[in-house]
């Protein structure tokens, strides 16, 4: 298997592919050994393609609950009784003062996440208008994730300054209808072409722990590819009390580790976003995931549940040697 790991990570590093033959065997590997040989691959190609600079992401959760949609892991659905608080839309004041305190914790790009099926027109000025400031004002890069949206509603958040858009596939198609029934994995692919076409960056990955298989995780990774992201954020399921995967058991960390360095292969160029649930499910092998190919980090907290002390991560990426 080590040779085997050598052999494909030369021919990535040279600018080739893996195959999805190769990323299944390693995907299927169970011990420390290979998992630990295959991270220091990654790590190869990550530094190779990317260097040693890493993207801190904060985001602010602008509209909160009462979302249509059904995504079985969301606890902002209208349709499970989760008991989390919800409010409409913040006033770009609010929005602006969030992303202060998010350049504070060391921030470099800070993501405005309302909870819903698409973009209201009647919301978009506002939303434009924190772009605009969130640029302007605070110096940080704009991105956006406002579900489902339309040409010209892209066009004004890209004069407005965003620059990349956040869209998660979630998981594979086979397993999406598993997981949401009120719009289709085919329906998410659309919107990412649509950003394509107006220039945008994709910001789109998943959430680890949906019941899906190993193979499912290497079909979102080839997704992934094939529509060239810039940046894939990589979650591990939280199970929220009152959604329907509450029972869910998230994948441990090792296989965490694996699947990052996996993702790695397949994605050489992207951003590899470590994200929500990271910190219940990775613990004590967080600094891991940055030895296995991530590059990426959200921090600050997420849409309802808390992260830990931002210094505590950028501690950790100095001590790795990364710059941020």
């Amino acid at each position: 298997m080590i040779e085997t790991i050598q052999t494909v990570s030369q021919r990535v590093l040279g600018g080739g592919k893996i195959t999805m033959d190769e990323a299944s065997k390693f995907i299927e590997m169970d011990n420390w050994p290979d998992v630990l040989h295959l991270a220091s691959e990654a790590t190869r190609i990550r530094e190779k393609f990317t260097g040693k600079q890493v993207d801190l992401c904060a985001l602010v959760n602008a509209k909160a609950g009462n979302c249509a949609e059904n995504c079985g892991y969301c606890s902002q659905s209208a349709h499970f009784n989760t008991e989390i608080s919800s409010y409409p839309l913040m006033n770009p004041d609010q929005i602006v003062e969030r992303a202060r305190q998010a350049k504070e914790f060391g921030a470099t790009r800070f993501c405005i996440v309302t909870a819903q099926r698409g973009l209201s027109d009647n919301d978009l000025p506002t939303l434009c208008e924190a772009v605009r400031r969130v640029k302007a004002e605070v110096g940080l890069e704009p991105e956006c994730s406002l579900g489902f949206v339309t040409d010209h509603q892209l066009e004004q958040l890209k004069a407005a300054g965003m620059t990349r858009y956040n869209h998660n596939l979630e998981t594979a198609e086979t397993n999406f209808p598993n997981i949401c029934t009120t719009h289709s994995y085919q329906d998410r692919l659309a919107t990412l072409r649509q950003l394509r076409k107006h220039g945008l960056e994709i910001c789109s990955g998943g959430i680890l722990g949906l019941g899906e298989s190993r193979q499912e995780r290497l079909a979102l990774a080839f997704e992934l590819s094939e529509l060239d992201v810039e940046c894939a954020p990589i979650n591990v399921l939280n199970p929220r009390p009152g959604t329907p995967l509450a029972e869910n058991t998230p994948p441990d960390p090792m296989e965490v580790i694996k699947t990052i360095a996996v993702f790695r292969f397949i994605l050489p160029k992207a951003k590899l976003e470590l994200g929500g649930g990271r910190e219940v499910n990775l613990r004590d092998f967080q600094s891991m995931a940055f030895l296995a190919g991530a590059n990426s980090l959200i921090i600050g907290g997420y849409l309802t549940t808390n992260g830990r002390q931002p210094a505590h991560d950028t501690q950790l990426l100095k001590d790795l040697g990364f710059t941020v």
